[in-house]
């Protein structure tokens, strides 16, 4: 069975969502397709110059994916050029970027440079009163908290621990795919770790020993600054 892809954020929807040829009726075009994230890999790589890895976190997606989405817009468009074709743009895998999911001003607490919305904790249990999971990939589950109604939810991370191989990977974009700004566990390897910034996501680590409920006011208090490189 196929993995799910997890979904390639923008930054609005495009405004005009057709082209062709001057002169030819439509029927008698062919057309290929633009999915709406290749347009905004194209806008982020060619239009505004960003480095490979600065649009990928943009889309919270891995420099590969991003490599490989920018890769397929590029080809559509070729083709479209070369052969005389139409150019139709809709559909794909994507969600519009919320403003307030955007790099926001700073919030002035120590360590936090970036307004966080929502955080995932590396949890041994579904409730804030469970201890911290110290694996961040292959941690039990994931607590997911929206800090501005201290709502909870659960995200099940049971397949990556039987992985032989890649469950921080797996894990990262699990996460990535629930949303969140930031994640808060104990270790977190250097594979995850890179993945995780590539989805945009700041870490804060070395939190086992906590409960959740304790792991998220120390986030809180600016007592959990971000990490700039996974645990040695």
């Amino acid at each position: 069975m196929p993995r799910p892809r997890n979904c390639r954020y923008v930054s609005c929807r495009p405004c005009v969502t057709y082209f062709k040829p001057r002169g030819i009726p439509l029927t008698e075009l062919r057309e290929t397709r633009l999915t709406v994230e290749g347009l905004e890999a194209l806008r982020l790589a060619d239009m505004e110059g960003l480095t490979t890895g600065a649009a990928a976190e943009r889309m919270r997606v891995s420099r590969h994916t991003f490599g490989r989405t920018l890769a397929e817009a590029r080809r559509a468009v070729a083709e479209a050029l070369v052969r005389g074709m139409a150019l139709r743009i809709e559909g794909g895998n994507y969600a519009v970027l919320p403003d307030d999911i955007e790099p926001a001003v700073a919030d002035g607490r120590p360590g936090h440079k970036e307004r966080i919305m929502k955080i995932a904790v590396s949890s041994e249990g579904p409730g804030l009163d469970d201890r911290v999971d110290p694996r961040f990939g292959r941690a039990g589950g994931f607590v997911i908290i929206d800090l501005d109604t201290m709502s909870a939810d659960y995200l099940d991370n049971g397949e990556s621990q039987v992985m032989a191989q890649g469950a921080g990977i797996q894990t990262a974009e699990r996460v990535a795919g629930a949303g969140v700004d930031a994640v808060l566990s104990g270790y977190v390897g250097p594979k995850a770790f890179e993945a995780l910034q590539a989805a945009g996501i700041k870490v804060c680590q070395d939190l086992d020993g906590l409960t959740v409920r304790e792991a998220v006011e120390r986030f809180k208090s600016g007592g959990a600054p971000f990490a700039d490189a996974p645990n040695k």
